[in-house]
């Protein structure tokens, strides 16, 4: 026999045993030789910008699991790993930092040493997101990490770049993009939010040129008159249609603008019905004015970079527009041309990114053109080559791509792919071939235009330059050309993920593992082909939340069509949100998050995991209430309503910490000791306790697991003398044919379930299957079995063969739990099977996923045990109702219809084994004996003879005083309830709990009722 296995499952010991064996024997590794079929998952790649949190555990849990499930089912299974450089978050991170820290800006530094410092940031910060991953037990092929800004992704972006550009979808022009103030960057429609913020309304108006007459209007911006171009009423609006056409003067700067009409704006029914148009900061009026640029002027920018008012504000220029905004209300009341103003909430748009107001700016951007890209992707939706699941997430996709608007791609930063663009003031005198004219380049390596410049009237040369050309560059940059300084969204380099993470386009061999360094040459041939691409693309699944469907996973869908003529995956598994335990969405600047870390160290790893594929189904969002654990007592503090600290005052520990408003302290309300609370947007002080963030819910996975360790433990312990060997049919007994038939039911459903993504409902499958049919009724069962030396063998070889299904089934779902009970059971029965024994193999990572045959499925076998079940729970509770010793042997009648007596005496030695009860009778004649309980189930009437059992004249009183004490609080309850102001005041949730409790209440006084009844009637 083996050394005896531990009382306890220690999960620390376990996680770091068992994830350095899996990466040491490669199990993890996707070989594109195989002959397997492959099964492609690609990572929504986590941010370089700190640690993962909840919804990352959430994602990363569910792939793998798919994963896991897939490489047992026989595929070639890549989970494939990697970064994003995030270009916004990131440089936002380290700039704050570099702020706080020396007080000192990007432009302080310069570019160059600004992207070393990022370079520094994301070496730290990306180790440490990916060892969180494998914390969490992610099987990737971690040799083939990718990061969005490593040679191969690239590579990537620079032919696709270049391409487009040489398709014409590329293009740079004067837009309206939303502009982050404080980022000084563009930011996409995705990443803005609205916010309702106390603001104002104001009412103003402009005097019409050679007339006495004005015309009045109402804005929430009254600094943005300073850059109206036009006043615009509604065509048919009566009070207005005599002045279409005419000029009106702004007070502020007296320029001259006209009255326009525009249907599409302007509502005559709706306050004044005249609206000023500032095209050059607001998407409705930019709207309006490209309907009717024969009619206005072009569109003027009031704003600098940073949002102060800029020279076209006049006298207003260098103003945060904040102070603009007042001093033009005063100018415009001193004009005599302010008419009132009010209070309201106004819906405000904000940077996701910064968390500061976004301002509508027109402004220099590179876009690309969206109408032929967007709809291949719609079509690729639409004919079902591309599933969702939930499928409801179809119109969130084909409603963002219908729009067909351009994509802006370009970013006002420093991190980031920078755009491979190269420019020169345009000499129209000069011929493009001479102005662009060298023997050495050639139309695959860069591609010249000319196009509209900045300033109007102006013209500019561009030239796009493919990956790999360095020394086209410097001759382009001799010749007096500037490489553009902006950098590509983000969202470009994600969407080539797929594709570009195996290699595209590297035709020559595969692309280079992480750290390797490719010497392939560079060609701008279209194919990209290498076997790992040939083999794992398209990939099977893509697994993600909806807030970034538009974002990434539809872009994604159209670059690999542009770039590889086929979808990137076929599904899309849109898994829930995790909330806080008051709805809210968890995020670092709300502080109530929660680091999956924390979890693992306090639950273990498979606790968490089997939690999260709980939670992970079609029903969106997941309510996860969290407290902090003290680290003195560990008394749990609830969190406060707000999210953002405990229900306790804490004390601010300010200025210890450089960068943060400093962790604060907290008291214990148990044991009064102070400690910080963690929150992802604190750094702990390594010299204080921390009261760590736990959560009752995950109780669910880590008991689970300690029932599993228990259950297997019993198996194991009472395998002494196993032998194996084939279990001929006629040696099975009624429970080996149930669990059989169990099992296989069992396992199908699981696998139809993760078919559909439905990991809740596989996971409560496998959940019900463990714990209440292995654990507590076939375990049972077999005792028996145990004790005798003749049936022993074949029930040693049963329980061997279920319990390596089992491990095999649940390792998707808790891997290192099952790993290390798999290596355990191989000890003692390394050759086993059902019915069949066979070698076990050396992992249950690598074992094959379980196919139990459908004809052990028998659903009237499983009916009867149903029954059987039922009888023995209804035995068990008329023993604790009547305090019986379990030793105590009790009679059993049933008044039943004879074919369910037969059924029900064809599992009797049951009753004795799992309720220490007799069948006396069974069958329709049957009459209720003297002296005895009775339940009912169904057709069927069950009575427990007490004769000789209890005292029933003392029973009787007993319960007669039991049944006084329940009628009171009931009386007391009622009365709570009748109370009007209580049901009115008090919180709905307390009320319902009493609503709940007197109907316990009833039913205890009704069964209570019953027993004196069925014992006085004896």
């Amino acid at each position: 026999m083996p050394t005896e296995i531990p009382k306890a499952y220690e999960p620390k010991t376990c996680q770091e045993k068992w994830l350095g064996y899996w990466e040491e024997q490669g199990f993890f590794d996707a070989d594109p030789n195989s002959d397997k079929p492959q099964h492609t998952i690609m990572i929504p790649l986590p941010n370089v910008t700190g640690a993962l949190h909840m919804g990352h555990a959430l994602n990363g849990t569910v792939q793998d699991l798919i994963t896991r499930w897939k490489r047992m089912q026989g595929f070639e299974a890549l989970w494939m790993p990697g970064t994003d450089h995030a270009g916004i978050a990131t440089q936002a991170v380290v700039e704050r930092r570099m702020l706080e820290e020396e007080g000192l800006t990007r432009h302080d530094i310069g570019r160059e040493a600004l992207v070393n410092r990022i370079w520094t940031w994301k070496d730290a910060y990306e180790k440490r997101i990916l060892n969180q991953l494998k914390q969490l037990g992610a099987s990737c092929d971690w040799r083939r990490v990718r990061f969005t800004l490593d040679d191969v992704c690239t590579k990537a972006v620079r032919r696709t770049f270049f391409k487009m550009f040489r398709d014409g979808l590329i293009f740079r022009g004067k837009r309206l993009v939303n502009w982050d103030p404080h980022l000084q960057t563009a930011v996409a429609d995705d990443e803005v939010f609205n916010e309702d913020v106390n603001g104002q309304f104001w009412t103003f108006s402009y005097p019409i040129v050679d007339s006495d007459k004005t015309i009045v209007f109402s804005t929430t911006r009254p600094e943005t008159m300073l850059g109206d171009t036009a006043v615009c009423v509604h065509p048919t609006d009566e009070r207005y249609t005599d002045l279409i056409g005419k000029m009106v003067r702004i007070p502020l700067n007296g320029r001259e603008i006209p009255i326009i009409a525009d249907g599409l704006l302007a509502e005559k029914d709706k306050g004044t019905g005249a609206v000023k148009l500032t095209p050059a900061h607001d998407p409705k009026d930019y709207a309006c004015w490209g309907r009717n640029k024969d009619k206005m002027g072009d569109p003027i920018n009031i704003l600098n970079p940073d949002c102060t008012i800029n020279e076209e504000g006049g006298d207003y220029e260098g103003l945060p527009y904040e102070e603009a905004r007042t001093k033009v209300v005063e100018a415009m009341e001193a004009a005599g041309h302010f008419h009132g103003v009010e209070d309201r909430v106004i819906p405000t748009p904000h940077s996701d990114r910064s968390k500061h107001v976004i301002q509508p700016y027109l402004s220099d951007q590179w876009f690309v053109k969206m109408d032929e890209l967007a709809q291949s992707a719609i079509d690729a939706v639409d004919d079902k080559r591309v599933k969702f699941f939930p499928n409801r997430y179809e119109n969130t996709y084909k409603n963002w791509l219908g729009e067909k608007r351009d994509w802006c791609i370009s970013r006002q930063l420093w991190w980031g792919h920078r755009i491979p663009i190269w420019s020169k003031p345009y000499d129209g005198d000069k011929p493009m071939g001479e102005m662009f004219a060298y023997e050495s380049i050639s139309e695959d390596q860069c591609l010249a235009t000319i196009a509209e410049g900045i300033e109007p009237g102006t013209k500019v040369m561009l030239v796009c330059v493919a990956d790999g050309f360095e020394d086209v560059e410097k001759q382009l940059e001799a010749d007096g050309l500037e490489q553009d300084p902006d950098v590509l969204d983000t969202w470009f380099s994600s969407a080539l993920w797929p594709h570009a993470t195996l290699g595209w386009p590297n035709e020559k061999q595969n692309p280079p593992m992480a750290g390797e360094i490719s010497n392939s040459e560079s060609q701008i041939s279209d194919s990209g082909k290498n076997e790992v691409l040939d083999y794992f693309y398209p990939g099977s699944v893509l697994i993600t939340s909806r807030d970034i469907i538009t974002l990434w996973v539809a872009r994604m869908v159209l670059a690999g069509l542009y770039n590889m003529g086929d979808i990137p995956f076929s599904h899309v598994c849109i898994h829930p949100k995790i909330l806080d335990g008051f709805g809210q969405t968890m995020s670092k600047s709300k502080g109530n998050g929660a680091d999956p870390m924390d979890l693992i160290d306090k639950y273990g790893t498979d606790a968490v995991r089997f939690t999260i594929a709980s939670f992970a189904g079609e029903t969106q969002d997941v309510r996860l209430p969290m407290a902090y654990e003290c680290p003195h007592c560990q008394e749990e503090i609830p969190q406060a309503l707000d999210g953002k600290g405990p229900m306790v005052k804490p004390r601010s520990l300010k200025g210890t910490l450089k960068g943060t408003s400093g962790p604060v302290l907290m008291p214990c309300p148990k044991c009064k000791a102070e400690s910080q609370f963690s929150t992802p947007q604190y750094e702990a002080d390594p010299n204080q306790p921390v009261a760590r963030m736990v959560s009752e819910r995950f109780d669910y996975g880590r008991n689970f697991c300690n029932k599993l360790w228990n259950a297997s433990r019993f198996a194991m312990m009472n395998l002494e003398g196993y032998t194996p060997g084939a279990v001929a049919d006629e040696e099975l007994r009624l429970e080996d044919r149930w669990i059989l038939s169990r099992l296989s039911t069992m396992t199908e459903e699981v696998n139809t379930c993760l078919g559909r993504y439905q990991l809740d409902a596989a996971t409560r499958a496998i959940y019900n299957f463990t714990w209440n049919e292995f654990c507590d009724w076939y375990l049972e069962m077999l005792k028996p079995r145990f004790r005798d030396e003749g049936l022993k063998p074949v029930a040693q070889r049963m329980l061997v063969g279920v319990l390596d299904n089992l491990l095999r089934l649940l390792h998707p779902f808790a891997p290192f739990i099952t790993e290390e009970l798999w290596s355990r059971l191989a000890e003692l029965a390394p050759q086993r099977g059902l019915l069949e024994p066979v070698d076990a193999e050396s992992a249950v990572m690598i074992a094959a996923w379980p196919e139990p045959p459908q004809a052990w499925q028998d659903a009237g076998l499983e009916k009867r045990f149903e029954t059987l079940q039922e009888l023995i729970v209804s035995v068990r509770n008329i023993r604790a109702h009547y305090k019986i010793s379990p030793k105590e042997p009790l009679k059993l009648y049933l008044q039943c219809a004879d074919d369910v007596a037969a059924d029900v005496q064809s599992v009797e030695s049951q009753f004795d084994n799992l309720a220490k009860t007799v069948l006396e009778a069974a069958g329709a004649s049957i009459e209720q004996p003297k002296l005895s309980a009775s339940f009912t189930m169904g057709d069927v009437n069950g009575y427990i003879s007490l004769e000789g059992v209890i005292d029933a004249e003392a029973e009787v009183t007993r319960l007669k005083k039991e049944l006084e004490k329940k009628e009171k609080l009931k009386g007391s309850t009622e009365k709570k309830l009748s109370n009007e102001k209580f049901v009115n005041s008090a919180p709905a949730d307390i009320v319902d709990g009493v609503r709940v409790t007197l109907g316990k209440l009833v039913k205890e006084i009704e069964s209570i009722q019953t027993m004196i009844n069925d014992l006085s009637a004896g």
